[in-house]
């Protein structure tokens, strides 16, 4: 199975015109769909989150910061959430924050991110 890449499918510009603050918005973008994750289009640890979930067969709404004029804001208000830098890329499950790349990572390994991404409808099997 491929992910798709580039402009359509699960790889969103998030320049849809909302009010209110920020995280606000990262909330609101994150309740919209099973998996949420907050990316740059130029950061390998991205990449590398984004392939993960859709090597697992999951396919991921994906928001490019660095595409979005707001985008910087987003980041700022991410940095505030996980209380961390880098601010991405960040991933919600089920509209609920699971982390950065570390807490990701880890939840994979552990064996608690299936049951998440099962629960959220984000994979079947």
């Amino acid at each position: 199975m491929q992910c798709q890449t580039g402009s359509r499918g699960s790889y969103v510009a998030t320049t849809r015109t909302t009010a209110g603050e920020p995280l606000e918005r990262i909330e609101r973008l994150a309740s919209e769909n099973a998996v949420v994750i907050f990316s740059v289009s130029s950061c390998c640890m991205c990449h590398a989150i984004k392939r993960l979930f859709c090597g697992m067969g999951v396919n991921p709404t994906v928001y490019e910061l660095d595409e979005d004029p707001r985008g910087k804001d987003m980041e700022k208000a991410l940095m505030r959430l996980l209380g961390a830098s880098p601010a991405v890329p960040v991933v919600f499950i089920g509209g609920k924050l699971v982390g950065a790349m570390d807490r990701v990572m880890a939840s994979h390994i552990n064996g608690t991110l299936v049951p998440l991404l099962k629960q959220a409808g984000a994979l079947w099997l």
